[in-house]
């Protein structure tokens, strides 16, 4: 019989590289976890009307605070709660904007064979 003893067509190559795959993964699950506890401490402020509103959210778009001015007030309802969406918003795409880049930081320079 032939391939006996071969195993299942795994090398030592491939067992090192899989080993090394593990051990990479490893890095990056423990690297998520300092990410995430530093994502939950962050303030990420956005704002609107030139600084009239200014939400504050982590990292991982948790709200803080919100910061109203009293010229903004001074608008009335309906244009302060425009000013607090767009303030909202403005904090959301900066939070996932630091999210997306701290994550590409950690997951950078990774070769992970076979994937």
């Amino acid at each position: 019989m032939t391939g006996k003893g071969q195993g299942f067509g795994f090398g030592l190559g491939k067992m090192k590289e899989l080993a090394e795959a593990f051990k990479k993964a490893q890095q990056v699950q423990e690297g998520a976890k300092r990410l995430q506890e530093e994502l939950e401490q962050m303030e990420i402020q956005g704002e609107s009307g030139g600084g009239l509103v200014k939400v504050i959210v982590s990292g991982n778009q948790e709200p803080k605070r919100v910061e109203i001015s009293p010229e903004a007030l001074a608008q009335g309802a309906e244009i302060l709660s425009d000013l607090v969406t767009a303030a909202m918003k403005n904090a959301y795409e900066k939070s996932t904007a630091t999210m997306r880049e701290r994550m590409e930081d950690l997951t950078s320079g990774l070769e992970l064979p076979g994937f």
